[in-house]
């Protein structure tokens, strides 16, 4: 690649999800440049996702089914993330592995991961949502463009910035200012740039697309959102089932809810379905939801 070469945003993601081997059983991750105040956590998970991938022999006839993460403090973007897996058990028909991510010397996150081999079985699903697909629907950066007036001079080139997931939301209003309503959130998502088929990278990026737009849902019924300046949150915990393979250089849809909140906590559900309505994963989280009195300027 020539040095006057733009790397698309989906293509830092891959390189960042490329983690470092170190030693067996040791990796390293990094985190954009441009993050400045803590790690995303679905680059984490994306990152431990790929780390426990790389010790699980035949990896590519047993895809992971689930995966149960906790996120124990904020990640320093400035430093790279030690990724220490366990290999629990390699059995017949599954294999478990453990990651513990670490910064200064202490753990920031742990993931406990299962791998199955492919089998039939019984099959059911619930279905999709009944909602508008894709086409026609604004994208979050054309939301954002039409607001950028609103948004403070030196955060709008970030604002602007490209994505590595295109997002459309179903519903899009109050998306500055939001009025409060039923805690039921589709969106719409594809990568921006083409990602590889191999099922295991497909599962980490989904697993990093995971952790956008759930925790919100859980602001919904308060109509409050990050513009206010009173809202800090951060994901505490967050659980994934992979159903099918899937495709995230195509539309899915991530329906999401959140039934409860309370102890200043949000818990959210997440359906991932493809355009022709097949359930590919589900998702649950709960997250630190604190409402703060706004600053006087």
């Amino acid at each position: 690649m020539s040095g006057d070469e733009k790397v698309s945003a989906m293509g830092e993601v891959l390189s960042i999800l490329d983690v470092e081997t170190l030693e067996m059983n040791l990796f390293r991750g990094v985190s954009p440049k441009e993050r400045s105040q803590r790690v995303f956590g679905g680059q984490v998970i994306g990152q431990a996702m790929v780390a426990a991938a790389r010790t699980v022999e035949e990896g590519a006839a047993r895809p992971a089914h689930s995966l149960h993460c906790y996120f124990l403090r904020p990640g320093d973007p400035k430093v790279p993330i030690i990724y220490e897996v366990d290999r629990i058990r390699d059995g017949r028909s599954f294999t478990t592995r453990r990651v513990s991510a670490i910064q200064h010397g202490r753990a920031i996150f742990t993931m406990a991961v299962s791998y199955h081999i492919r089998e039939d079985g019984f099959e059911h699903q619930i279905d999709m949502p009944d909602v508008p697909g894709p086409d026609g629907l604004k994208s979050e950066l054309e939301l954002r463009a039409e607001i950028i007036d609103k948004i403070d001079e030196e955060e709008r080139e970030r604002w602007l910035r490209e994505q590595p997931l295109e997002m459309r939301p179903v519903d899009a209003k109050g998306f500055f200012r939001p009025e409060k309503r039923e805690p039921y959130n589709n969106v719409w998502f594809r990568a921006t740039a083409p990602v590889p088929e191999e099922e295991i990278l497909q599962q980490c990026v989904l697993a990093y697309a995971s952790d956008m737009t759930l925790l919100d849902t859980a602001t919904l019924p308060h109509g409050i959102n990050w513009f206010s300046g009173r809202l800090q949150a951060a994901s505490l915990d967050h659980a994934m089932w992979f159903h099918h393979p899937f495709n995230v250089n195509d539309w899915l849809l991530y329906a999401q809810d959140s039934p409860a909140a309370s102890g200043a906590r949000g818990f959210n559900r997440g359906s991932i379905y493809t355009q022709d309505g097949k359930l590919v994963a589900s998702v649950v989280q709960e997250g630190l939801v604190r409402v703060h009195e706004k600053k006087q300027k």
